[in-house]
């Protein structure tokens, strides 16, 4: 008996024991999450999702084969008017049709989507049974099309019940939807990767969006051939989402600091999680890219090269922020793009008042992380040495100051607008975009640094003039 007691009382130390290995450890072990999450405020755990990439100069004319592997019978093109009589569209189209797939284009998304162009394309995908989408075009397309898929996929669903809080309803996405194939043709928004659909909600003249892995595409297909039909400027404004995306996501706050805890079911953890070791990996290297390429992708729109390097420098800090998310440039960008007046922007072909994204994101970029810096200053200056700064012998205390003139350095060189007064902005302005960025709480709040309405009207004011 003594014996048997002595095994009994090792076992239950066994049980009770703390083992540091993650693969063991009793945080792991079944219905810990929820466990957990009644003790805890923030986040424990991160996911890592991405769509399939396929990569290569002409891989477009695989497309057919794609579909016809997937058993496509009625497949939905989306692109845009501009794009409709382009190479890339042009290529895929012939894939479709040596292939023998059947299809339908829609060429009516708008450049920076709204929620009417978003319904007007939900409304053409609810009219016929589509089995598979492709989207061919830059992230405005790629978002629409998403929306399309899902509400197709979910026709009795209210618009807004997808859309995230709190200008939506945030409702978990769980049925199945088709499958999506997204063609890039710009380097910049790394939709191709994510579960994301921005657009701008007219009504409170803002941007807000979809955020669920369950809207990501099948497959991303990244032809770099594609990227030679963009122009100057469109390169250097898609380029800049990529550097911005990089950047807030490295510094993003960390995941285990987020809050708050998923409750019970991991469906409920967002997409955009905070910074975490897979996505730090992804980010940082997209940033050396950007820091090795764009000048040259901007400057030549023939160096295969370069195009190439930042057509997959997309993709790296598309898995990266897609995991992790964006924080406060992004925030801020979308009342800049929303209430945009009568700025124009060169190499874009719209009927329409327009301030890109990249660069409504960039223009804010030196302010911000001047002002997050002091709460991860190492990975400030991480990012300031990658973009060539000296940083040997600068402290901490620093770090901001130097990552905002690394930034601005580099925007004169590539010959940025002058801040927000060069795209019709003034301080009289401000309240507006101060309001406009309040309900971008699923980007915001995963800044590092905690602030207030005062903090963004100041972000704002520093922005208005960048040299």
């Amino acid at each position: 008996m003594a014996g048997r007691d002595r095994v009994a009382h090792l076992l239950r130390q066994l049980a009770t024991a703390a083992c540091r290995c993650p693969a063991h450890s009793n945080t792991y072990h079944q219905g810990a999450a929820a466990e957990t999450c009644t003790v805890r405020s923030t986040d424990y755990a991160f996911e890592m999702a991405s769509s399939n990439i396929r990569y290569g100069e002409g891989v477009s004319r695989e497309i057919g084969m794609d579909l016809q592997n997937l058993g496509a019978r009625n497949v939905c093109l989306m692109t845009d008017k501009n794009l409709s009589g382009l190479p890339p569209v042009k290529s895929v189209l012939e894939s479709l049709v040596r292939n023998g797939v059947n299809f339908k284009v829609y060429d009516n998304v708008r450049v920076e989507p709204t929620d009417s162009s978003f319904k007007e394309a939900i409304s053409f995908a609810k009219k016929e049974a589509f089995d598979v989408f492709v989207a061919v075009g830059g992230g405005s397309v790629i978002d629409t099309c998403k929306a399309a898929n899902l509400y197709a996929c979910h026709p009795d669903a209210d618009f807004l019940d997808f859309v995230n809080a709190p200008i939506g309803k945030g409702k978990p996405i769980t049925g199945a939807l088709k499958p999506l194939i997204a063609v890039p043709t710009t380097a910049g928004t790394g939709s191709e990767t994510t579960g994301v659909a921005i657009f701008d909600y007219e009504p409170l003249r803002a941007k807000t969006g979809i955020a669920s892995r369950a809207i990501r595409p099948t497959l991303g297909i990244v032809d770099p051939v594609h990227t030679l039909s963009m122009p100057a400027r469109v390169a250097a404004n898609s380029g800049f989402d990529v550097l911005c995306h990089a950047l807030e996501s490295y510094t993003a706050l960390p995941y285990n600091e987020r809050s708050p805890c998923p409750p019970r079911n991991p469906i409920n953890r967002p997409a955009y999680q905070g910074s975490n070791p897979i996505s730090d990996v992804w980010s940082r290297h997209a940033l050396n890219v950007v820091a090795k390429y764009m000048k040259r992708a901007v400057r030549d729109p023939e160096d295969m090269e370069a195009r190439s390097s930042m057509h997959l420098a997309s993709v790296f800090a598309g898995i990266g922020f897609g995991n992790a998310g964006v924080h406060l440039c992004h925030g801020m960008s979308y009342p800049i793009a929303g209430n945009v007046k009568t700025h124009t922007a060169e190499g874009y072909s719209v009927d329409h008042p327009l301030v890109p994204h990249g660069l409504s994101v960039v223009l804010t970029s030196p302010a911000v992380f001047n002002f997050t810096a002091p709460m991860c200053p190492e990975r400030h200056l991480d990012a300031a040495e990658i973009l060539g700064a000296d940083i040997r012998q600068v402290k901490k205390a620093d770090a901001g100051a130097v990552l905002a003139d690394t930034l601005r350095h580099f925007l004169f060189d590539l010959k940025v607008e002058d801040g927000l007064e060069a795209v019709g902005y003034s301080k009289d302005d401000i309240p507006a975009l101060v309001k406009g960025t309040i309900p971008q709480e699923r980007v915001t709040k995963l800044s590092p640094r905690e602030h207030t309405e005062e903090d963004l009207s100041q972000l704002f004011e520093a922005s208005m003039k960048l040299y």
